[in-house]
């Protein structure tokens, strides 16, 4: 049985495009002593993908050339020599962009609890790694407190949507969002419940930022950098916090990316700028879970997944994310049979 794969096949210079990566076929591997062999149903399109492409330091080693494209995935356990998994397991970890992968000492997978009424969409989506970097992020980087005017980049986005709702739940006075588009800010609002919506293609961002926010942004949420940053920086609030998640606007970036220049404001109000990693939070990953669980249950936090289907279109999913064309957390459907019981 073969095993089809998307390998890196030279780096990028700007966006993906059809010689950056290719589809090949290999023997399927075989589960060795305390293993376990996972059929692939969906992998997880996250921006920071296309980093591990650059041959950069990172937070995680480059992905090496003709090796899988590296990325999240849930699967079925269909051999196990493991006591960690059984056969019928649905779990989540590692996978790559292939369509069998292995569980083993160094590549652990969690075990998705079965009966909660949820699917694997969701549990890789608002349930999974960009959720729980919106909850750890504005709660604990952000230090949010009720009463707080909150500004989210890239609000329509799988991290950013579920941020804005957080605040709205946990009691803001305003909450923003920073979108692409006037369809876009407008699902933004009505969706997701956003106060108001500002369009990033318009001119005067800053300007239109402080009419949105008088007394300046207590906290803002950055999944974008460059510009859209300076602007908010430029409109920070006194003893302010900004939460860097994210730079999805400088990751294609075809030169040096781009430098903040406002970094000044931090200085003048007292301001605090801070990034993260979610896996900082790996301790605390079911706490936020089973709020953001039962957030959904309650009907206070909407939740929309971009499906894609079929392996080969992995990489053209990753490119949506950077022109904006995804609405919701991003995922390619492997084998549409695997689902959660």
């Amino acid at each position: 049985m073969k095993n089809r794969q998307v390998i890196l096949a030279r780096r990028p210079v700007g966006m993906v495009d059809e010689t950056t990566t290719q589809l090949i076929e290999s023997p399927r591997p075989e589960c060795a002593n305390n293993e376990a062999l996972i059929k692939v149903g969906v992998v997880s399109i996250d921006p920071t993908i296309r980093t591990w492409m650059n041959d950069a330091p990172g937070y995680m080693a480059p992905i090496a050339l003709n090796d899988v494209v590296r990325s999240g995935g849930v699967g079925e356990v269909v051999q196990s020599t493991s006591d960690l998994y059984q056969v019928g397991d649905i779990v989540y970890g590692v996978t790559g962009w292939q369509e069998w992968a292995i569980a083993s000492d160094t590549n652990r997978f969690q075990v998705i609890p079965t009966g909660l009424g949820l699917d694997i969409p969701v549990v890789m989506g608002a349930l999974g790694m960009t959720g729980l970097a919106a909850y750890f992020g504005l709660l604990d980087v952000g230090q949010f407190k009720p009463g707080d005017v909150v500004v989210v980049s890239g609000a329509g986005g799988a991290t950013g949507s579920v941020v804005g709702q957080i605040a709205k739940a946990r009691g803001a006075k305003k909450v923003v969002g920073i979108a692409g588009g006037a369809q876009k800010c407008a699902q933004i609002i009505e969706e997701y419940g956003y106060d108001e919506c500002l369009d990033y293609r318009e001119e005067n961002l800053s300007r239109r930022l402080r009419t949105a926010c008088p007394d300046g942004i207590d906290v803002y949420f950055d999944n974008v950098g460059g510009e859209i940053l300076d602007a908010a920086l430029a409109n920070i609030a006194m003893h302010g916090r900004v939460v860097v998640c994210g730079a999805i606007s400088q990751y294609n970036a075809m030169e040096k990316p781009r430098g903040v220049a406002n970094t000044s404001m931090l200085i003048v109000r007292r301001a605090r700028m801070e990034g993260f990693l979610v896996f900082d939070f790996a301790a605390r990953f079911l706490e936020a879970q089973m709020e953001l669980a039962a957030m959904i249950q309650n009907g206070t936090l909407v939740h929309h997944e971009h499906l894609i289907e079929g392996l080969e279109n992995a990489p053209e999913a990753l490119n949506l994310l950077f022109g904006g064309g995804n609405h919701g957390k991003t995922l390619v459907v492997v084998d549409k049979t695997i689902q959660l019981g």
